[in-house]
């Protein structure tokens, strides 16, 4: 069974409780069970890493590599543009990357960094993203 890391990126914790306008009321735990729910259907292993911390996400990142993970869905929320620390990181480790967003950013004006370093992205889809990526991952990643 294939095995694809889920990263939440900085102020995931929040979801929920502000810009319920922007990216609904769910909350982080329920984005995980949903995600669980996802990988169960199809047949898939997923772990669920959440970090505020740059560094905590880029030692995440190589640990997986190490350890032969398939994939990663990567919600990067705060670290979106400005880390390129970061997205050396995703160049380096040898599995691929969906980048995923609740909203779609690019219509409040922001471009996504990360998106540049990942296989692909899904944004505005809201939870049914993360479903999406771990498909795309299960069918195409290693």
């Amino acid at each position: 069974m294939k095995k694809i890391l889920v990263i939440h990126g900085a102020g995931m914790q929040m979801r929920g409780k502000s810009g319920l306008e922007t990216f609904g009321p769910m909350t982080l735990p329920q984005y995980d069970d949903a995600t669980r729910g996802f990988a169960k259907e199809l047949g898939v292993e997923v772990e669920i890493f959440a970090s505020n911390s740059e560094g905590a996400i880029i030692d995440r990142l190589y640990a997986a590599h190490d350890e032969g993970i398939a994939g990663a869905v990567f919600n990067p929320a705060g670290f979106t543009t400005g880390y390129r620390s970061l997205n050396q990181a995703l160049t380096q480790v040898g599995f691929p990357t969906i980048e995923v967003h609740m909203s779609n950013p690019a219509r409040r004006g922001t471009h996504s960094e990360i998106l540049a370093n990942s296989l692909g992205g899904v944004s505005g889809f809201g939870i049914d993203g993360y479903a999406l990526a771990l498909r795309g991952l299960r069918d195409r990643a290693g």
